[in-house]
């Protein structure tokens, strides 16, 4: 099975996209935090924002897991 990129909402300081690179390669979040942040900074706050607006429209939300209807389906003999 492929990984997928998701945001992560549980996590989540804004939108989700550096928790979700952060659950994606299986680091902390923080570190990725702190990276985007002086990424932001080194590239002047436009350049860093936007893209940032931009994953956080095209990344999409983990799938959610309905749980089923409350049918009883004991079987009876």
């Amino acid at each position: 099975m492929k990984k997928k990129l998701y945001r992560n909402t549980e996590e989540a300081l804004l939108g989700g996209v550096v928790a979700g690179l952060a659950d994606y390669y299986k680091h902390d979040a923080v570190f990725f935090r702190l990276i985007f942040v002086v990424f932001i900074f080194l590239t002047g706050l436009m350049p860093g924002i936007l893209i940032y607006l931009v994953a956080w429209v095209l990344i999409p939300e983990p799938p959610t897991i309905t749980p089923a209807d409350s049918t009883d389906y004991t079987v009876y003999e």
